[in-house]
């Protein structure tokens, strides 16, 4: 937020530089940058003089210019080539000399020496436009003959030099989002600095009602959205362009001046957080103010042209017959005041921030009155600032106050009590503050002691301090005005022993396993949590009726949280495919998002959402390229699995796992990790080529999915023990094993464990033969089962037994035959 210094002035006494100023509103809590010096115009006219033109000529090469030789009241006179139609000898003018900036919005340019047709040009007769304080371009400035030459241009305009100090407002801070707002905490803070100052407000003393003829009555339909409605009458007034003065002071915070009724209405509420609205009285019909909200579905177009859809729940201020206003939120097209007006109503509420917070959200409007209501107003200022600005248009803009100030206040807004002890303070800070210092801030900061002890105070904070309602509130405000550079670091360190906790070693996991793949050439991506809805639509894996939607998205690319981690990995690859970055090798921890109708609960709202930490790793291109000791090679879904079971094994997963081929959406082949238990672990394979066409990627993909909460779960009791090495030979035997061909090495591995428990001890699959020689649809397997017995060494009639044992039930479960 911009805030003036010298408006800042003329409510708090400083005698502090700008520079100081900063820094002090920073101390205090209010973040500061600056000061930045600026200029009611752009540049502030720096290197305009008026000029006299002494000679003007047609310009030989061409048929609208002029050549001309100019006094600019130092030196020769200068020659200047001129296009302006109204050119004349005689005339006083504006000069931008050489070396001049002149600004057109953003842009600018500087005034050189140069020719135009082949006649020399050494500066520029300037027309309103060119130098920012008009908008006519039909010809050159012409000043009063009385004009002095050589009259800087930046004062003969009045143009003002200004510091403007911004100012970052914390959502917690609605009291300081005006000029006196910061005023309070600039006194509170010197005033503790033992400097001499004080603050003060104008006064509303000379307010009076003139007489009663515009009479407009309110009626609040919606107590609960608007507690308090106050508002007057003002006829017969003139609108017309603001005094310099005004229009200065709202150019200077970055607004801009569009006549005198709207700019006090704008000047009230960046002096003192008040939004005000101005309505044109004569199309108040009937006579009367209704504060209601409209049916659902109901068209408003604000100021701004745009039509609206409103809701049951936006509240509205209306005539007798139609909604002229968003409350707290926008005007309508054709309820303000225009040069045609001549009686206002001028509204001064105080609305509910909540309501105010949720119409600007789903209207998606974002107004300075909108911003400061949503954060909650001084709802005991709103007479006060009425009667400013009604005193203000009288004296700007002419008329009557013509009615009575008309006031409906369906809440009372009392003090927060709050009870603060003086062990509270130390403890919470750190540091014994002195009594009577405590009592200085939290009067200086306009909060009522209503009664003490030497161990206590009972304050009475103004409802203003919306944030301000508990006694660590309190302290916190104590704090930033004593200073927080005036607590002392201590000289010792206290702590406590603490046991580390599933996240602690969530955590340590992590690292172990992000280590574990950047050392095999992995990079470690973050993306947003929100998403595309779109990427889920005929998603059967992850169905859009279970995304979490979002309720006022910044477009429709963030309009949901994400459900998987793929998409946004799969955009991370595209955008480095796209920067000729192909061989790529990505991973990423994160959480993804569920939302389920079928759990909805009216006492638990959120039954229906669900979030689970996944890991998710993406491979596409070259595994080996350009390598002289190595052919190129291209990555596999055999590679992926291979990385997949090394982060197994690092957390100890290292047997009891079973594999199985499955069908997924998003996958064109794919298979799943489990528990024996049948609790998936992780998913991974060859991501479908539809789902790559979305994002353009034309090569393959490989994607692993991880579940890290279900990882972590089946890896917590796997214990590390110490066995020697076996005294007796492990034995092999090989099956050479005929299969259908839709029969996979993961449902004979099962088969085999299940089979023998003891002393089965691995099953490798080391051949795969189809081809000739072999049944149509049928496949052959060469496997290699490994016996051990730990206590003996193995007999053939016992190894024979379990071998024979294996075969029978190959048979029958998968239909196997020996070759």
């Amino acid at each position: 937020m911009n805030i003036s210094y010298n408006w800042l002035k003329e409510y708090v006494d400083i005698p502090l530089s700008p520079e100081e100023t900063v820094a002090a509103l920073t101390s205090a809590g209010l973040e500061s940058d600056g000061p930045e010096e600026v200029q009611t115009i752009k540049g502030g006219l720096e290197g305009l003089v008026v000029g006299q033109v002494l000679t003007c000529e047609p310009h030989p090469n061409s048929d609208h210019m002029h050549v001309t030789t100019v006094n600019i009241g130092q030196g020769e006179p200068v020659q200047i080539v001129c296009g302006a139609p109204n050119v004349a000898a005689g005339q006083k003018v504006i000069v931008a000399t050489l070396g001049t900036k002149l600004y057109d919005g953003e842009e600018s340019f500087t005034i050189k020496r140069s020719k135009l047709r082949g006649i020399e040009s050494n500066g520029m007769i300037c027309a309103e436009d060119e130098i920012g304080i008009g908008t006519d371009h039909n010809g050159i400035i012409v000043l009063p003959e009385t004009t002095p030459v050589g009259m800087p241009a930046k004062e003969y305009y009045n143009i003002q030099s200004e510091y403007i100090l911004e100012v970052d407002i914390t959502p917690n801070r609605a009291d300081a989002c005006s000029h006196y707002g910061v005023a309070r905490d600039l006194y509170a803070y010197m005033k503790q600095q033992g400097i001499h100052t004080s603050i003060h407000k104008p006064s509303v003393d000379s307010f009076k009602v003139d007489n009663h003829e515009l009479d407009i009555d309110i009626v609040v339909e919606e107590p609960e959205a608007c507690p308090k409605y106050t508002g007057v009458s003002i006829k017969g007034v003139t609108v017309k362009p603001s005094p310099e003065w005004l229009q200065n002071k709202l150019k200077l915070i970055g607004l801009r001046p569009i006549n005198n009724v709207v700019d006090v209405t704008n000047y009230i509420v960046h002096a003192f957080g008040q939004p005000l609205h101005c309505f044109d009285a004569a199309k108040i019909k009937g006579g009367k103010i209704i504060v209601k909200t409209m049916p659902e579905g109901t068209k408003f177009v604000t100021l701004d042209g745009v039509e609206h859809t409103l809701t049951s729940k936006d509240l509205m201020i209306c005539n007798a017959e139609e909604p002229m206003c968003i409350a707290g939120v926008f005007g309508g097209l054709d309820s303000g005041s225009t040069e045609k007006t001549t009686d206002v109503f001028l509204e001064c509420a105080y609305f509910h921030p909540t309501w105010v917070r949720k119409t600007a959200r789903r209207q998606q409007l974002s107004t300075d009155s909108s911003f400061r209501y949503e954060r909650g107003i001084d709802p005991n200022n709103t007479i006060y600032c009425l009667k400013l600005a009604a005193i203000m248009i009288k004296e700007l803009a002419g008329g009557e106050i013509a009615s009575e100030i008309k006031e409906v206040k369906n809440a009372e807004f009392p003090d927060f009590n709050v009870e603060l002890t003086y062990e509270q303070v130390d403890s919470l800070i750190g540091k014994q503050i002195p009594h009577e210092t405590i009592k200085s801030i939290v009067e200086s900061l306009e909060m009522k002691i209503v009664a003490e002890d030497e161990h206590k105070l009972v304050l009475q904070v103004p409802p203003y301090r919306v944030d301000v309602q508990r006694p660590c509130d309190v302290i916190e405000d104590i704090l930033r005005i004593y200073g927080y550079n005036n607590i002392e670091i201590p000289t010792t360190l206290k702590s406590s022993l603490t046991t580390k906790g599933n996240t602690d070693k969530s955590h340590k996991l992590q690292n172990l396993i992000a280590e574990q793949l950047v050392g095999c050439g992995f990079t470690e991506i973050l993306n947003n949590s929100l998403t595309k809805a779109a990427y889920y639509e005929g998603n059967e894996t992850y169905p859009a009726e279970n995304l979490v939607m979002l309720l006022n998205p910044l477009s429709n690319d963030l309009n949901c949280m994400r459900q998987s981690l793929l998409f946004g990995g799969l955009e991370s690859i595209a955008h480095n495919i796209n920067r000729r970055s192909t061989n790529l090798r990505f991973f990423e921890y994160g959480n993804s998002y569920h939302y389920n109708a079928e759990r909805r609960d009216e006492t638990r709202p959120l039954a229906p959402y669900s979030e689970d930490f996944h890991l998710g790793i993406w491979l596409t291109g070259k595994r080996v390229e350009n390598s002289w000791a190595h052919a190129n090679e291209d990555s596999s879904v055999y590679e992926l699995k291979a990385y997949v079971e090394n982060i197994f094994k690092r957390v100890g997963l290292t047997s009891g796992l079973v594999t199985e081929q499955i069908s997924d959406g998003i996958y064109a082949s794919a298979l799943t990790i489990s528990t024996h238990a049948g609790k998936r672990l992780a998913s991974l394979g060859i991501v479908s080529k539809k789902i790559l066409k979305t994002f353009d990627i034309n090569t393959d993909v490989y994607y692993a999915d991880i579940n890290w909460n279900d990882l972590l779960k089946a890896a917590k009791n796997v214990k590390v023990n110490f066995t020697e090495l076996p005294k007796f030979p492990a034995v092999k035997r090989d099956l050479a094993l005929l299969l259908d061909k839709d029969k996979t090495f993961a449902e004979i591995k099962k088969i085999a464990f299940d089979t023998e428990k003891r002393l089965l001890k691995n099953v490798e699959l080391f051949d795969v033969y189809e081809g000739k020689n072999l049944e149509n649809g049928k496949k052959s397997y060469a496997i290699s089962f490994t016996l051990l017995d730990e206590k003996q060494t193995l007999q053939e009639k016992q190894i024979e037994q379990i071998m024979q044992k294996l075969i029978k039930n190959l048979t029958e479960k998968l239909g196997a035959k020996l070759r």
